[in-house]
Order: structure tokens, then sequence, then C-alpha cells
């Protein structure tokens, strides 16, 4: 009997156990299907493979939700329509953009809406719609699926350029080329000597002539030294010729002729004294002794 009560207080302890943690995971997914979402429409145009049911939904690279579902579009058989649900708490404007993006080249799919402006407005629903509807554009994978035929349209063009650059006739006028270049490279290896000479005299040559700069700097200094000089004897010149007009239109003539004839009488008066004093040589001392007649 006490095997039996031991197995039976066992037996209950284990259902009791799993009761809880039904209870506990029942309770965990209804506060978590309870927590409210709001709902949000996108349209992809093509291909949007790896996006399903409870795909992540991030914004600016934040997880805030998950996709609802996805579906054809009715009206046009190239988009897929994808349901959101996102945290309401997140504001979406209506500059936002949705986009199918990668996480890394093996990583999973998700969709990433990009914030946009801080002064566009909310995205709201707009009659005819269901829910709000957020703008998309192509994912950079299927822009690069898009634009690969170009892409290889170009590629092909190049190669074909390349073809016609690389033909026999212009492969031969590049070996020539080579050729001479390698002709001449050895030219001058064989010239280096030379060369390095020449560079040295040319270095030489050119200390010379910053030399010869700075002595015609200073002649030149010289000759504006000179000039100075020059000038200054100019104006004194000037001044010069201005005294002699002064002298010959003043008064200074008409003087210069009165001095003329006081010397041209003191000159008479002294020729007059010479010969009397070489005829009568005495009379200067002794004066004139010849007594005059006196009349009684």
């Amino acid at each position: 009997m006490e095997t039996k009560a031991n197995y039976a207080a066992v037996g209950a302890f284990v259902l009791a156990c799993v009761i809880g943690i039904v209870i506990a995971i029942l309770w965990l997914a209804g506060a978590q299907y309870s927590h409210e979402f709001e709902t949000y429409r996108t349209y992809f145009t093509g291909s949007v493979t790896g996006l399903g049911d409870g795909t992540k939904v991030r914004y600016n690279g934040i997880d805030v939700g998950r996709v609802k579902a996805v579906d054809f579009d009715p009206d046009d058989p190239k988009r897929v329509i994808a349901t959101l649900d996102i945290n309401p708490e997140v504001k979406i404007h209506e500059d936002s953009v949705a986009s199918i993006a990668s996480e890394g080249l093996t990583g999973g799919t998700y969709v990433e809406i990009d914030g946009g402006s801080k002064n566009s407005p909310l995205v709201t629903r707009k009659p005819g719609e269901r829910y709000p509807v957020i703008k998309s554009k192509p994912s950079t994978i299927q822009q690069l699926v898009e634009s690969a035929p170009q892409l290889v349209a170009k590629l092909n063009k190049i190669a074909d350029g390349l073809n016609d650059v690389l033909n026999p006739q212009n492969r031969r006028a590049i070996s020539d080329t080579l050729a001479n270049l390698r002709d001449t490279t050895s030219v001058l290896q064989r010239h280096s000597a030379d060369i390095d000479a020449t560079l040295s005299n040319l270095a030489l040559g050119t200390q010379k002539l910053n030399s010869s700069l700075d002595d015609m700097q200073k002649t030149l200094g010289n000759v504006d030294l000179a000039v100075r000089d020059a000038d200054t004897s100019i104006k004194h010149i000037g001044k010069l010729a201005t005294d002699a007009d002064d002298f010959v239109t003043g008064d200074g003539l008409a003087q210069f002729g009165q001095l003329v004839g006081d010397a041209r009488r003191l000159v008479e008066s002294l020729t007059r004294l010479t010969n009397k004093l070489n005829r009568q040589p005495t009379q200067l001392l002794f004066g004139d002794r010849r007594e005059g007649y006196q009349p009684k």
C-alpha cells in the first residue's frame, strides 16, 4: 500500500508540474498575442523571395514588428501585397519607404523601413484602403537583377571594343613600342653618368646665374643711386638757370653794366697815372716844384 501511495504522489506531482507548464505557456502566448499592433500595408513589385508570414519588420534597423500576411494583388499580378503588424509606438511618416533587405549574402530576408523626415506627416488610411499604405522601393538585389542585362550588354560592348583595340596589327604596334621603349631605357642607362654630369653642370650654372643676378641687382641699385644724383644735379642746374634768367631780365644786368663803366673809368685813371709817373716819376714823391709866374 505504501508503494502505491508513493507512486500516486509522484504521479500527482508530475501532473501538477505539467499542468503548470501548460498554463504558463498559454499565459505567455496569450500575453504575446494580446499585444496590440498597428497594421500597415505595402506593395512590392517583382520577386519577394524569402518574404513570408512572420518575417521581421525593422525600422531603421530595429525590430518593430512582423509580416502578418503576403498575398498577390488581384488588380496587378506583378505586385505583391505585404500586410505588416508594427509596434504602435513607432511613427511611420508619409515619406518613409519600405524595401526588402537581406542579412548578408546568406542571411534571412526582412522588411526594412526608412524613417523619413521629422516634418513629414504620419501615414493615414486613405479612402478605399483597408490599412495605411507605406511606400515601397525595389531592393538592392532586385535592382541588381533588373540592371544585370544592361550591365552584361555594356560588358559585351567593352569586350568588343577591347577586341578591336587588341587586333593583330595593334598588338604588333604595341610590341614595337615596348621594344623601342626598352632600347631607349638601355641607352639612358648607358649614358646615366653623362646625364648625372649634365645635371651637376646645370646645378652649377644655376648657382652662377643666381650669383650674376645678385651682382646685377647690386648694379641696378648703383644705377638707381646715380640716377637720383643726376636728378639732384639737374635740379641744381635748373635753379642756376633760373637765377641767370632772373639776373638777365632783372636789375642785375644794369648793375653789371654800371660796374663795367666804373671799371673802365678806373682803368683810364690808372692809365693816366701810369703815364704821368713815366714822364715825371719824382713828382709823385716831391710834388711839382716849378714856380709859376708871380706878378709884381
